[in-house]
C-alpha cells in the first residue's frame, strides 16, 4: 500500500495543479495585458485626440441602451404572460409577435420604426405639427423603440423558460391559498422565476449594447457614428476603429464581470 500511495501522490499533486491552472483566468489576464498596452498607445500617441472624439457617442451609446432594455424588459414581460396564457388570443397573438420579431432582421426592425412606427406613433397621439416633426427627426427616439420591439422578442422567450422552471405545484398551492391567477403570478412564480434568469437577462443587456452600434445607419450619434465621422475626417481607419473596438470592448467586459457577478450571487455562491 505505502509504495502504490506514494506513486498516486504526484498524479494527484499534478491533477490538482492542472485543476487550478484551468480555473485561473489566464485568458482575462492577456486581454487585460493588451488592453492596457493599446490603452498606454492611445494615451501617448495619436489615439487621443480620435479617442477623445469617440467618447462623446459612448454616452448615447448607453443611454440607448439602457432605455432599450428597460422598455423591452416590460414589453418582454407583457408578451411572455401571453405566451404562457391559456387564453388562446393572447397565447396565439404573443407567439404570432414572437415568431415576426425574431425572424426579421433587427437592422430591418430599426428602419421599420424610424419610418413607419415613429411616423404612425406621431400621428396616432394627434401631437401638433412641431412636436410631430420634432418626433420624426429625433432618430434617436426610433432607435430606442426598434431596439426595444426586437429584443423584447427574445426577453420574452426568456422570461417563458423561467416562468415554466417553476414547479406546477406551486401555482397549484397559491391558488388552493384564494390567490387569483394573476396575484400568484405576481407574488410566487414572477419572483422565482426571474431570480432564475437573471444571468442570461443580463447577456441580454450586453447583446442589446453591442447592438446600438445598428443605430447608425438611421444616423443616431452613438459611438459608432462618431467613428465613421472621424474616420471619413482624417481617413484614420486603422486608429480610428481600433478606438472604438476598445471602447465598446471596454463596456462588454464590465458588463461581462457583472453578470458573472450576479450569476455567483443567484446559483448561491458555488462557482
Amino acid at each position: 500500500m505505502g509504495p502504490r500511495a506514494n506513486e498516486l501522490a504526484p498524479a494527484s499533486s499534478a491533477t490538482s495543479s492542472f485543476t487550478m491552472l484551468r480555473r485561473l483566468p489566464i485568458w482575462l489576464v492577456i486581454l487585460v495585458l493588451v488592453g492596457l498596452f493599446v490603452l498606454y498607445s492611445m494615451l501617448t500617441g495619436d489615439y487621443l485626440s480620435t479617442l477623445q472624439f469617440l467618447v462623446i457617442g459612448v454616452r448615447l451609446t448607453v443611454v440607448s441602451a439602457v432605455l432599450s432594455y428597460a422598455l423591452a424588459l416590460a414589453v418582454g414581460l407583457i408578451i411572455a404572460l401571453g405566451r404562457v396564457s391559456r387564453n388562446l388570443l393572447a397565447y396565439n397573438l404573443a407567439t404570432l409577435y414572437v415568431e415576426i420579431m425574431r425572424g426579421v432582421p433587427l437592422l430591418v426592425i430599426l428602419l421599420y420604426a424610424q419610418f413607419v412606427v415613429v411616423p404612425g406613433l406621431s400621428n396616432w397621439l394627434d401631437l401638433n405639427l412641431h412636436t410631430r416633426l420634432l418626433w420624426q427627426r429625433n432618430s434617436a427616439i426610433a432607435g430606442v423603440i426598434g431596439l426595444a420591439l426586437g429584443y423584447a422578442a427574445y426577453l420574452a422567450e426568456v422570461y417563458r423558460a423561467g416562468i415554466e422552471s417553476i414547479e406546477r405545484g406551486q401555482m397549484e398551492a397559491a391558488r388552493s391559498l384564494g390567490m387569483t391567477y394573476g396575484q400568484a403570478m405576481r407574488h410566487v412564480i414572477l419572483p422565482q422565476a426571474l431570480r432564475r434568469v437573471l444571468p442570461a437577462l443580463g447577456n441580454d443587456f450586453i447583446a442589446i449594447m453591442k447592438d446600438t452600434s445598428l443605430l447608425t445607419i438611421i444616423s443616431v450619434s452613438e459611438l459608432t457614428y462618431y467613428a465613421r465621422q472621424e474616420a471619413s475626417r482624417t481617413f484614420q481607419y486603422f486608429r480610428t476603429y481600433n478606438a472604438a473596438a476598445f471602447l465598446y470592448l471596454t463596456l462588454t467586459l464590465l458588463l461581462s464581470l457583472g453578470v458573472r457577478y450576479i450569476e455567483r450571487r443567484t446559483s448561491g455562491g458555488r462557482r
